[in-house]
């Protein structure tokens, strides 16, 4: 009876002994989010050091699959670490949802396939808070063996602490994604705000230098057109030829002034559009005329290359004219006579977007020139007033849209229109 008592006191003593160990590794496993691998082997690890067994693995199992996070045991870097559930004790332990204990899985078959080399098995769910089975710890042994209530209780400790970590490292992972999310919108928001600011102070610029230009134009036309009044009335009287001349001359140079008046009303005014459906190729087909017999396109060939499908869009027409007459001029006056201006639509590769494109194959334009083709007041040609471009880019700006000039020794020089498209109709279903 002594003997029984002492066998007795010394199995209590070992379980508080090993209950203490077990609590003491708990205490002294440190998790961070970013660690999380590390801390699941040293969960295995201690499991099987307190367990006495041979092999704990921590795995995650989902959608009918199983896969290793952590190993007590180095494996091989070509060994599998993602298996079927189908068949395995570890489909068991998912399937009931509670601890299984199989002393010999040869001998007991039904509860299913151990790993290969072992014989016993215990496996733990691992459970998060809302109660969801998400992974498991299992441990084996070479041989056969009883495992007491004790050490099962003790490996659903080490299992609570990696379920709960493995759910807390989720739930990092999904709030640094909604994290880098949320940047990238407010990094996006921030950007579209800068821009419609950009755009307001544009706006509020050129409101200010449209009332100066008003004045400015106002306050030299009018000396301007009484000077004209009196360069034409000396165009009847008898002058010599000198004289002549020097009136024309003059005559001349108070015509480009007053244009350039009015193009500097016009670039500095608001862009006010009168919008409505402009089918694209009929817009062009309708401007073909006037624009051929233009003094610039005399003697030029102007080729319209429609496109293949009906494609809408919503315009100012009198403002997109004047958009394109400036630009398919520019093409006639860069090129000799007999040479071609092609026009043409096309659906490019850019959504919901027509391009306008006029080419000519004149020479090139330097890269340093090209860069400043739409600033106000910047003008290749003698007479020009620099606003031509300036003008239709802002036309274009207001429609939504967007100009590009691109010009190379091999293929000329190409303006383009890029307009946002209201409709497109496909002509072979159309009927």
């Amino acid at each position: 009876m002594s003997q029984i008592k002492d066998d007795d006191l010394e199995l209590q003593r070992r379980q508080w002994q090993r209950e203490r160990e077990a609590l003491g590794l708990l205490s002294s496993l440190s998790y961070r989010s970013g660690e999380l691998s590390s801390y699941l082997k040293d969960i295995a690890c201690g499991v099987s050091q307190l367990v006495e067994i041979d092999w704990t693995v921590v795995t995650l199992c989902q959608d009918g699959f199983e896969t290793i996070l952590a190993s007590s045991i180095d494996m091989d870097e070509d060994a599998p670490r993602v298996y079927a559930l189908h068949g395995r004790l570890i489909g068991t332990v998912i399937k009931i949802g509670r601890s299984l204990a199989v002393d010999d899985a040869d001998a007991h078959p039904e509860y299913g396939r151990c790993a290969k080399g072992y014989r016993a098995y215990l496996g733990i769910p691992l459970r998060t808070s809302q109660g969801e089975v998400i992974g498991t710890v299992c441990s084996f042994h070479r041989q056969p063996r009883e495992f007491t209530t004790e050490e099962i209780k003790i490996v659903e400790l080490f299992a609570e602490r990696a379920a709960t970590a493995i759910d807390n490292y989720h739930l990092y992972q999904q709030q640094r994604q909604f994290n880098e999310a949320l940047e990238a919108e407010v990094e996006k928001r921030t950007e579209e705000l800068r821009i419609a600011q950009a755009k307001l102070v544009e706006q509020e610029r050129l409101a200010a230098i449209g009332e100066f230009a008003a004045m400015i134009v106002h306050e030299i036309r009018n000396p301007l057109t009484t000077m004209m009044m009196g360069l034409n009335y000396f165009k009847r009287t008898i002058l010599s030829e000198a004289a002549q001349e020097r009136l024309l001359l003059a005559l001349s140079e108070a015509g480009r002034l007053e244009r350039l008046l009015r193009e500097i009303l016009l670039y500095a005014k608001p862009q006010v559009l009168q919008l409505s459906t402009l089918d694209v190729n009929e817009f062009i087909h309708e401007m073909l005329m006037p624009i051929r017999e233009m003094p610039e396109a005399l003697e030029r060939q102007i080729e319209f290359i429609p496109a293949l499908a009906t494609v809408k869009i919503l315009g100012d027409k009198d403002k997109l004219k004047q958009v394109f007459i400036n630009i398919v001029r520019n093409a006639c006056e860069a090129i000799a006579p007999g040479y071609i201006v092609r026009w043409g639509v096309e659906m490019g590769t850019v959504p919901n977007r027509v391009f306008i494109n006029v080419h000519n194959g004149g020479d090139p334009i330097p890269p340093d020139v090209l860069s400043k083709l739409t600033e106000p007041f910047y003008s290749t040609k003698p007479c020009g007033t620099g606003l031509g471009l300036a003008i239709v880019k802002r036309i274009v700006n207001a429609h939504g849209g967007k100009l590009s000039i691109q010009s190379d020794q091999l293929t000329g020089t190409t303006v383009s229109v890029q307009l946002p498209v209201d409709a497109v109709i496909d002509e072979q279903y159309s009927s």
